[in-house]
């Protein structure tokens, strides 16, 4: 297992997957309607993520698809130096190893995070939720098959079907070398994830995104954005939950007036600051802990700041890291925004909604990180490798 695969042999699987995928979708599908009927939570957006129909499965073959498309990860060069002793020291895209992805509820999770970590040379273990078991199994099931039928062991991708307890005991003390845990999912999750690994984790996931309404804002296209990033997704992570509106805007009061009656229309709950609580159909809030929530549901909460460097001063303090907009038509103000904002997505006049590994051209995405190690934003194929040193002499010694 410590030998990577060729390029061919990667790709081959990929292929062989894909068609799997198209042959089997029936019975994806049936094993994925257990799941759904077997589901009782009242959580909306786990209750979206699990469910898989004929667009995810397109979208699953599309994302190996692109995979196989995209050049190899793995080998190269990212820096060459010639010593003044003759020394040739080339540093190079290595595989991690092994990755452990451990997700809730989303059955194309097991596609395209698996295509993703398999491309990148690494070995995949998998550990999903128990909400979604029968999918899980059988695209493991499928994934086998595929390696069989490119004569590669199996071992390359493996389901661990634990519970909580075992998980815990798992990452406390690995029965097998793990090199890298990418957890996929809500805050619970990550929290248990990184209390007990005692790998590299790198965090996915957690949303809670804001957008700036600046005085010098196209008022119609802010309604658009807004509703677009709160609505047309709510269990994404790349969904909007706040909205801070400056103070000095032009008809203030009625652009607000127009936004609670867009966001009433799609059956979003509307929380208010002391200043925006005041407008019809606006609840305040019981503290201010509301502004560091991600809510995955039809809520919202709209604030007022007095200015742009407030508005980035509040989303650096609550936000999720994930991703901030500014609506504005003043290029310098948005600049100095989205440099100053700290999240991995920055954007002017936009939604969102497109933080997205295929939505940025990468193909698919393992994960959208909020850390700044080793990657920030959506991860994808070229960016789930680390480095390796080769060094070639003839006798140097020091």
């Amino acid at each position: 297992m410590n030998k990577t695969l060729t390029i061919q042999q990667r790709n081959d699987v990929l292929r062989s997957m894909v068609k799997l995928i198209a042959a089997e979708k029936v019975e994806i599908l049936n094993a994925n309607k257990l799941d759904v009927n077997n589901y009782n939570g009242a959580d909306l957006a786990m209750y979206d993520r699990l469910k898989v129909d004929d667009d995810k499965i397109e979208g699953m073959m599309l994302s190996l698809q692109q995979l196989i498309a995209d050049v190899d990860p793995v080998g190269k060069e990212l820096y060459h130096f010639i010593h003044e002793n003759g020394l040739k020291i080339t540093n190079k895209s290595a595989p991690f190893g092994t990755v452990l992805i451990i997700y809730e509820s989303r059955p194309d999770v097991t596609v395209e995070a698996t295509g993703i970590a398999f491309k990148s040379g690494n070995k995949i273990l998998l550990k999903g939720g128990k909400e979604s078991i029968n999918s899980n199994l059988k695209i493991v099931e499928l994934w086998h098959k595929a390696l069989k039928k490119n004569n590669i062991s199996t071992e390359w991708v493996e389901y661990l079907n634990y519970n909580r307890t075992e998980t815990q005991a798992f990452l406390e003390n690995p029965t097998q070398k793990v090199d890298l845990i990418v957890p996929r999912g809500g805050e619970k999750l990550i929290a248990f994830v990184k209390q007990n690994a005692t790998c590299p984790v790198i965090v996915s996931g957690r949303g809670n995104n804001f957008i700036y309404v600046d005085t010098e804002a196209d008022l119609e296209l802010a309604l658009k954005v807004i509703i677009n990033g709160k609505t047309s997704k709510i269990s994404a992570c790349n969904a909007v939950d706040k909205v801070l509106i400056n103070s000095n805007l032009p008809n203030n009061a009625l652009f607000i007036k127009k936004l609670i009656k867009k966001l009433i229309e799609f059956k979003v709950e509307i929380f208010g600051d002391a200043k925006l609580s005041n407008f019809d159909n606006v609840s305040p809030y019981k503290n201010e802990d509301i502004w560091n929530e991600e809510f995955l549901d039809y809520k919202i909460v709209i604030g007022s700041v007095n200015s742009s460097e407030e508005a980035i001063a509040k989303i650096n303090k609550y936000g999720g890291g994930h991703s901030a907009v500014i609506i504005t038509k003043n290029n310098e103000t948005a600049n100095l925004f989205m440099e100053s904002t700290d999240c991995a997505a920055v954007y002017q006049n936009a939604s969102t909604r497109f933080t997205d590994g295929g939505e940025f051209g990468l193909g698919g995405e393992l994960a959208i990180s909020t850390d700044k190690l080793h990657h920030r934003g959506p991860m994808g194929l070229q960016h789930l490798v680390t480095n390796k040193w080769f060094i070639y002499g003839d006798g140097q010694i020091r």
